[in-house]
């Protein structure tokens, strides 16, 4: 069955003046989906993202949120949408339990206080008062704040950051939660490892223009660029002869980037080789290693990480 599309964009474009910020970008969204939107400071996405939540007109184009145009959606759609701002404020004086129940008097109908609490992690600190309340935790507020209406589709802007390692882990966990009860997610967020982690897909933005768009192991082609294989060979000892590879001298960070002198050194040669196969590259540098009497103790196999594929596709914008 095929996967039922939550938002559809179609050649949206918006300008301030004389300056494109968005131009004509096509995106579709399905449902049950963590959707990540990345991109550098002022490549477009907020200005995106406001259009698909309804707070902000477009230039040209096409835009559908859940079957309706944000231009002309009503109380009954945004209903249907949570929103999870960058920087927003909680009620200081007012407990957890407190401003979620304040927000929920909004809604005819939603979900009930003490679920969403408990469903955003806050149930030890229900009696917590907002100004006392950790980054994360007010944070995890604002999450339960947008879900107080039973959303079918949430906006996450950039929802960690600022925090520390613990706590990102525990809001990657909760987000996953909330995917888990079907929710769709749109994601924003400045780190690879929480796209990485989360995203069903990702959507790379540069200049107003989508650069990329894959899943996280297949972005920008991830799934099928050349493995890196590196190791040391003894000083003196020739590197082997490996069909299928492409060697090429290491750069070296102390001479300013410039490739290492192929001089052998005391303790030894860094070798970098390029392979479409490494699990053939491996078997013959084995082969070799058994035959020569070397061990490779420190050979490594690299794959591109996402980050390097995001700085490829963002730096290669015009």
């Amino acid at each position: 069955m095929a996967a039922e599309t939550v938002i559809a964009v179609r050649g949206l474009s918006m300008a301030y003046g004389a300056v494109e910020a968005v131009r004509g970008i096509d995106l579709e969204v399905n449902r049950g989906e963590v959707f990540a939107f990345l991109g550098p400071n002022g490549a477009g996405k907020t200005t995106t993202v406001e259009i698909l939540e309804g707070y902000r007109r477009r230039t040209a184009g096409e835009v559908s949120v859940l079957g309706v145009d944000p231009e002309r959606a009503g109380a009954d759609w945004r209903r249907r949408v949570g929103v999870v701002l960058q920087e927003s404020a909680v009620e200081p004086d007012l407990t957890v339990r407190e401003c979620v129940t304040l927000y929920a008097g909004y809604y005819a109908a939603g979900l009930p206080v003490a679920e969403i609490i408990d469903l955003v992690g806050l149930s030890e600190s229900a009696e917590v008062r907002g100004g006392r309340l950790s980054g994360g935790q007010r944070r995890r507020l604002e999450v339960a704040l947008a879900l107080v209406g039973d959303p079918e589709l949430l906006f996450l802007d950039e929802p960690t950051t600022g925090f520390d390692p613990s706590a990102r882990r525990a809001a990657w966990d909760m987000i996953t939660g909330l995917q888990g009860l079907g929710k769709t997610i749109f994601l924003t967020t400045h780190y690879m490892d929480e796209a990485e982690y989360l995203a069903d897909r990702i959507c790379v933005l540069a200049a107003g223009q989508i650069v990329g768009m894959g899943t996280p192991d297949t972005l920008g082609g991830r799934d099928s660029a050349p493995a890196e294989i590196t190791f040391t060979v003894p000083a003196g000892v020739t590197p082997p002869d490996l069909p299928g590879t492409r060697p090429r001298p290491i750069r070296d960070g102390a001479s300013g980037g410039r490739p290492a002198a192929e001089t052998p050194q005391t303790t030894g040669r860094r070798i970098e080789l390029q392979t479409d196969s490494p699990m053939d590259a491996l078997g013959a540098l084995a082969a070799w290693g058994l035959q020569q009497g070397h061990t490779l103790a420190d050979i490594e196999v690299h794959r591109p990480t996402l980050e390097e594929i995001y700085l490829k596709l963002t730096e290669a914008a015009p």
